[in-house]
């Protein structure tokens, strides 16, 4: 049993680190590099992360400086970052990118807290999918006689406590991810 416990609590925090690595795109009030995390670029027909090609700075608190390493991924680039849902317009000087980046409109940070709630839902309902499964395993386990009825109630009970864990870490990441996104 506790092995299905551990697999569960394995699945279920990959869960919530998938939901950051959404929320790491998801745009805040405040610029950062993170803001490109996500962001594929076709380098020579391959797609690779941003990062991986260009250095990206913050010179300034609205203006973001990408600075390829290889010159010929320029076009490439702002290509990426004009076709991205990150609705920016970059300038290509020839030698690096320029991204300026306009204050958010209150209509554009609840359109990106409610994409958050988004994410936090499907992270909740990976979590609940992951409980199911483990209980039907239980359920299982007990019917072919390796369980007993005690040990799959405690098995319930270790896999709800542990569900209710992670949605509480869930709910305390998107609340802070919409402090993020609101406050100005």
């Amino acid at each position: 049993m506790s092995e299905i416990v551990q697999s569960i609590e394995k699945k279920m925090n990959k869960a919530v680190v998938v939901m950051k690595h959404e929320f790491v795109s998801i745009r805040t009030g405040r610029v950062s590099p993170s803001l490109f995390a996500n962001l594929q670029v076709s380098y020579y027909g391959t797609p690779t992360h941003l990062e991986k090609i260009a250095s990206i700075s913050i010179p300034e608190a609205r203006l973001v400086i990408i600075h390829p390493w290889d010159k010929n991924a320029l076009g490439d680039i702002e290509k990426a970052i004009q076709s991205s849902d990150l609705s920016l317009n970059p300038s290509n000087d020839g030698k690096l990118i320029r991204v300026p980046i306009p204050p958010l409109s209150q209509e554009r940070r609840q359109e990106l807290a409610k994409l958050a709630k988004q994410v936090a839902e499907q992270a909740r309902v990976a979590i609940r999918n992951i409980r199911r499964e483990a209980n039907d395993t239980l359920k299982q386990a007990h019917k072919k006689g390796e369980l007993s009825e005690d040990e799959e109630r405690r098995g319930h009970e270790r896999i709800q406590k542990c569900t209710d864990s992670h949605v509480q870490e869930i709910d305390t990441l998107l609340a802070e991810k919409e402090r993020e996104i609101l406050e100005h």
